[in-house]
């Protein structure tokens, strides 16, 4: 019976300290709620200094993104991690030339302007405005692999097109939780801009 509590116990404490490594230490990006239908929510953001980079594969601009934030800039400052971690599919519509890149943005703190945000050092990270907008949202956990992603983007478009809201741009992830938090513990959503 002793045994048995102990072996609770350290399962218990193991859960905890999960728990509290899961918690996204990074601020996350302000909004408001406009509605929901269904499992799609509704949100107005508002405009957002991004750092992007692109690149060939999902997660290759990471350690980049990262290394700016940690001061590789021209102050040499470092700067706030916040959430979520976007990538899109395509270069945002903001983007002066088209491609079929994967981008990946980290969203600088909201306090900061596009004017107050340093100058990246490495040349492939570039900061963009992205202006305020109205997105649909759908939330889903796990460790975002493509078929759930597509899964979630193929619910969220159905359920847009079922009540007749048109759709802006392409669909994006957006990612909150360090990548020690447990899969279900996870939060991901997949977002697209809407005209209503």
């Amino acid at each position: 019976m002793r045994t048995t509590i102990l072996v609770i116990g350290a399962l218990a404490g193991i859960l905890l300290l999960a728990l509290l490594l899961a918690q996204s230490s990074g601020e996350a990006i302000p909004y408001a709620v406009k509605g929901t239908t269904g499992g799609i929510e509704f949100r107005q953001y508002p405009a957002l200094v991004l750092a992007t980079v692109d690149s060939s594969g999902n997660d290759a601009g990471f350690n980049l993104l990262f290394a700016y934030i940690s001061g590789s800039n021209k102050p040499r400052e470092k700067i706030p991690m916040t959430a979520p971690v976007i990538t899109s599919q395509k270069i945002p519509m903001t983007a002066p030339v088209v491609s079929d890149a994967t981008s990946m943005s980290f969203v600088m703190p909201h306090t900061k302007t596009l004017e107050e945000t340093p100058d990246p050092l490495d040349g492939r990270v570039r900061i963009t405005m992205l202006p305020a907008r109205e997105v649909a949202v759908i939330r889903f956990s796990g460790y975002a692999p493509a078929e759930d992603v597509d899964a979630a983007t193929s619910r969220l478009q159905a359920g847009l097109n079922n009540v007749g809201i048109v759709t802006a741009g392409q669909p994006f992830l957006m990612r909150y939780d360090s990548p020690w938090t447990p899969g279900f513990l996870r939060r991901n959503e997949v977002a697209i801009e809407i005209r209503r």
